[in-house]
């Protein structure tokens, strides 16, 4: 839900709603620079204010999506821990490392919940022990994201497709990892998935399978509370199936986006000019990529659909109007509901 899709806005609408409202860290700086700082420098700033102004808009739980692969993790990762937030969610990465600031004792004193995003039963068996062992803290989520989700993936291209990497089937996977090391370290660790959850009957089918919630991104970019540009929401409502695709990223992975000409033309070699301000992204080549994907998503964000494109869910082109997140959650829970009936 980054650039800047899922700011203090939508997250607090989400946390007002009974849900946990998850701000994006990436690409803060850039959305608008602080005068006289650096962009690094700049999305701490804009983080804090961000984290500020979510809490004076809501009493719910707020959290953060920190990228791992975000070239200023450490400062991302302690800025949070600074400003207490409820939960950061961990994830485009396997979070291993720590900035020397967040030590073991703080780790065990600080309130604020982890969240690991996986796509592997794998990962998440070998997360939990990393952390069990180095940092004597057991992660309190699991988040596994399945190959229908929006944006960059956490899979081969080849498994995108591949039954056996479905979200129906990892969640059960997981979970399997999960309940021997919750007896072994005696602690609860909740398991969310996400990635195609579209229905409250899709909400009933993830959750008899073994998770504990869903995680919902595509949903709730059609809501008059998303910070996105209208243009942007409106690019759901306008889709097609067949106008929802699977790209390669500049930062080497495969995303899914709405296909629009500036894919098309990057796709058939068109370079689109551009300057990198810093280097975002660790695995970001900027010397070789075809664009900056960290411009194109923050144009799309502003409406600038023509110079960017937007991520989606593979079920975006089921959106067919913009509601408030309050109706969209009344409509998710009268749904579940109905599977009781």
């Amino acid at each position: 839900m980054g650039v800047g899709i899922s700011m203090s806005g939508l997250a607090s609408a989400v946390a007002n709603a009974g849900g946990i409202g998850v701000i994006s860290t990436v690409g803060l700086g850039a959305m608008r620079p602080v005068s006289g700082k650096n962009y690094p420098e700049a999305n701490t700033q804009m983080l804090k204010e961000e984290i500020q102004n979510a809490r004076k808009l809501s009493k719910g739980i707020i959290g953060l999506n920190i990228m791992v692969a975000l070239s200023n993790f450490d400062d991302m990762l302690k800025t949070a821990f600074e400003e207490n937030i409820d939960i950061i969610f961990m994830g485009a990465g396997l979070a291993l490392k720590l900035p020397e600031s967040i030590t073991n004792e703080y780790l065990q004193k600080a309130k604020t919940k982890i969240g690991m995003i996986v796509s592997s039963a794998r990962a998440t068996k070998l997360l939990i022990q990393h952390w069990a062992e180095k940092f004597s803290r057991v992660p309190d989520v699991i988040v596994v994201e399945g190959p229908k989700a929006g944006g960059h993936l956490g899979f081969k291209p080849e498994q995108i497709d591949d039954p056996n990497f479905a979200l129906e089937k990892l969640v059960p996977e997981i979970k399997a990892e999960i309940i021997p090391l919750e007896e072994k370290y005696n602690q609860k660790i909740a398991l969310v998935a996400g990635g195609g959850v579209y229905t409250g009957a899709d909400i009933k089918k993830i959750m008899d399978l073994g998770a504990d919630g869903v995680q919902m991104g595509t949903r709730f970019v059609a809501t008059h509370e998303c910070d996105a540009d209208i243009a942007f929401k409106e690019s759901y409502i306008s889709c097609k199936k067949e106008d929802i695709g699977i790209i390669k990223s500049p930062v080497g992975l495969p995303g899914r986006a709405i296909i629009n000409q500036f894919l098309t033309d990057v796709s058939n070699g068109v370079k689109k000019p551009f300057t990198c301000p810093w280097k975002c992204l660790k695995t970001c080549d900027f010397r070789t990529a075809p664009y900056c994907i960290a411009q194109a998503l923050l144009n799309s964000q502003k409406g600038k659909l023509a110079d960017g494109f937007a991520f989606a869910g593979a079920n975006a082109w089921m959106v067919d109007k913009i509601v408030s997140v309050q109706e969209l959650v009344d409509q998710l829970q009268a749904e579940y509901a109905e599977c009781f009936a």
